[in-house]
């Protein structure tokens, strides 16, 4: 871990552009991050990657809160699953910190030793006038190069030939060498967060409406303003954000607005709670904690149960076969053994028809398929998932009775 987070160039070397679209991305992924956190993690990556970070942030983040070091770690392999959960547990938090330690740990470049150039003196009187202009140019460029800036080689070994490498001093027993503190515009200092009377404080209510005005619903405003204030007791509680709001009139349109976008999801969703609890950036308990304050469980109930109805009572077969291998959904709303029994009785009525007719399974399922309007490939899988294969190739090797009209 010590190796692979570390800096490659410096944050300030990182494209403008790029930085932009990491910024944009995190935000879409909802964990935005300030400017000087994105160079840094950026900083980790050589310039040569720079195109696969706008390669990745031109598309939609496939899942949720990723921030800027989580898209580094995406682009070196890392699941963007995996990397969603090592930003929500503040694994992170970590990496950054490790990495402003080894920058600071990290001795500064040595000088590189200034030659003069001098001009190469005119060998006859009549190459004079060509040696003045020789000595001149060569004057020139070695101004420019005296005074053009240099860039540090980071990732390089910055002592002298022969020197062991900084991660060999401690396997060698040697004391590592104590660096001074950055000074001045390098000093890094996290921003303080203000006190929990700043909050319930008359002129702090503007900013609380731009902050209400940005999220979605009281756990993403509780993330936000926790970085920026300290709580009753301590990291700021879900508690004390609702005092706040309610001291400053805020929790009904809070509320309002969270009643709007739960039930929208809901409906956006058709019914899966775990779709919608990841639309909304909320894990699972706090979906169910937040339907519960705001009151909504009997209408998200009402809601599932009309898309449990639509699902059972679907009439045209394609739906259905496509719906059978959504295996998740049916049952996240609960109904995945009866839509199945449903679905296997539906076929076998369907097959009794058709079987005098097959020689083979497949036959079976494109004759099925052919007369109902669904695919031969849905109506194949859907025998192997349902349990009816073993059964039909029995019956289609035995040979099957003549259909009764």
């Amino acid at each position: 871990m010590t190796s692979s987070w570390q800096r490659r160039r410096q944050p300030d070397d990182v494209p403008t552009p790029v930085a932009v679209a990491v910024s944009d991305f995190c935000r879409r992924a909802k964990s935005p991050a300030p400017a000087p956190e994105v160079r840094e993690a950026l900083a980790l990556l050589a310039e040569d990657d720079d195109f696969r970070v706008r390669a990745l942030t031109d598309g939609e983040p496939e899942v949720s809160p990723l921030g800027p070091f989580a898209v580094v770690d995406v682009l070196r392999g890392t699941p963007p699953a995996l990397a969603a959960q090592r930003q929500a547990c503040g694994f992170y938090d970590v990496v950054r910190e490790l990495a402003q330690v080894r920058e600071e740990k990290t001795p500064p470049p040595a000088p590189a030793p200034s030659v003069p150039t001098f001009a190469t003196p005119p060998t006859a009187e009549g190459d004079g006038k060509a040696g003045k202009k020789g000595g001149k140019a060569a004057k020139e460029a070695a101004v420019q190069e005296r005074i053009a800036p240099r860039k540090r080689p980071v990732g390089e070994s910055d002592t002298d030939e022969g020197a062991l490498p900084l991660e060999s001093y401690e396997d060698a027993g040697l004391p590592r060498r104590e660096l001074p503190r950055p000074r001045g515009r390098f000093t890094r200092v996290e921003a303080p967060r203000s006190s929990f009377m700043e909050l319930t404080r008359l002129s702090t209510k503007p900013a609380l409406e731009a902050a209400l005005e940005a999220a979605e619903h009281r756990f993403a405003l509780q993330r936000n303003l926790s970085q920026r204030y300290n709580g009753s007791r301590g990291e700021l509680t879900l508690v004390d954000l609702e005092n706040v709001l309610k001291d400053h009139g805020l929790l009904d349109a809070l509320t309002d607005k969270e009643r709007r976008h739960v039930l929208a999801a809901y409906s956006d969703q058709r019914g899966a709670s775990g779709r919608v609890a990841w639309s909304l950036g909320l894990s699972p308990s706090e979906l169910q904690r937040l339907v519960s304050v705001l009151g909504l469980g009997e209408e998200v109930e009402a809601l599932r149960e009309r898309f449990r109805r639509e699902a059972l009572a679907t009439p045209h077969l394609t739906h259905r076969l496509d719906l059978l291998g959504r295996e998740k959904y049916l049952a996240d709303l609960g109904i995945q053994r009866k839509f199945a029994d449903s679905l296997r009785k539906e076929l076998e009525r369907l097959v009794a028809d058709e079987i005098a007719d097959a020689t083979d399974l497949h036959g079976l399922a494109d004759a099925v398929g052919r007369k109902h309007g669904a695919p031969a490939e849905l109506v194949f899988r859907a025998f192997e998932r349902l349990g009816l294969a073993t059964g039909l190739r029995k019956q289609l090797l035995a040979g099957a009775p003549p259909s009764t009209p």
